[in-house]
């Protein structure tokens, strides 16, 4: 009963919201891509590793309250420990299988995450050096690692408008960070952990939020005119036209009332943008 328990704070359909760095990574490749070993980096990525890091951040974090994907966190128990350490084990032996240097990277990105949240270490006690620590690895890092992992080679990863799309992956997460920190400031505090949207404080995380997420889209239009990829552009646009929405009334309800800075806003919030931007990087990649 523990260790079904302590899988439950591996919150592994948390990891769907993760999930268009994933796709965006694949739209962005000009060359045939091998099914099976797409489907290897998404098990490795989304079913392992990310799993892994969030029942790490749990274990130490210890949170009393509501957090990503659960209204109601059991526990933290020692099982949970030993579920993490049984993922990381399997994510790297998985992405070693794919690819040496995939192996690497995900060793990598699975030692940053622990810095993230190990007590001796903890980078999500400093606003900035946490920020810029997510924004690269969850971003361009992740995007770059998973065109690794599906066999893209160096001159298709250093091509320049393949960076600047790296580095459109970073602003967007950028902007949406400090959303999924907005509504645990107590939680925060309570533990010492000052997060960039407790810095910034509720109204100054969605003022961030829109100049990240409008950079990002400025530079993916210019990216994509470079490419001559008018038509991906025009499906980013529809496709997260509900998003540019929902984020508008979330805000407007936000300066009415702070009190809607809270979990159930941000998950919605949360799901709504993973789920169109997903969509609309698959359909790109699929044009």
């Amino acid at each position: 009963m523990s260790y079904r328990r302590a899988l439950l704070l591996l919150r592994i359909p948390f990891s769907v919201y993760l999930m268009p760095v994933y796709w965006f990574g694949l739209s962005a490749l000009r060359q045939p891509l091998s099914v099976s070993r797409a489907v290897g980096v998404f098990v490795v990525l989304h079913l392992l590793a990310y799993p892994a890091s969030n029942g790490y951040n749990s274990y130490y974090d210890r949170d009393e309250g509501s957090i990503g994907g659960l209204k109601q966190p059991p526990k933290v128990s020692e099982e949970l420990l030993h579920l993490v350490y049984l993922f990381d084990a399997l994510a790297i032996i998985g992405a070693v299988l794919l690819s040496p240097l995939f192996g690497l990277l995900v060793t990598v990105y699975l030692l940053v995450s622990k810095a993230y949240s190990y007590e001796g270490i903890r980078l999500k006690k400093y606003p900035l050096l946490s920020t810029v620590v997510v924004v690269v690895f969850q971003g361009a890092f992740t995007f770059l690692m998973t065109q690794v992992g599906v066999g893209a080679t160096e001159t298709v990863l250093l091509e320049k408008t393949n960076l600047m799309l790296a580095a459109v992956s970073s602003l967007f997460l950028c902007g949406s960070y400090p959303l999924t920190q907005v509504y645990q400031h107590q939680e925060d505090a309570r533990r010492g952990d000052r997060t960039l949207s407790l810095l910034l404080g509720i109204r100054g995380t969605f003022k961030f939020a829109a100049v990240g997420l409008l950079a990002g889209a400025a530079l993916l239009a210019y990216t994509l005119w470079l490419r001559n990829e008018p038509r991906h552009l025009l499906i980013f646009l529809v496709a997260t036209g509900p998003v540019v929405a929902l984020f508008g009334q979330w805000a407007y309800a936000v300066w009415r009332n702070p009190a809607a800075a809270d979990f159930e806003h941000t998950m919605r919030m949360n799901q709504v943008s993973s789920l169109c931007m997903s969509l609309a990087f698959a359909l790109m990649l699929w044009w």
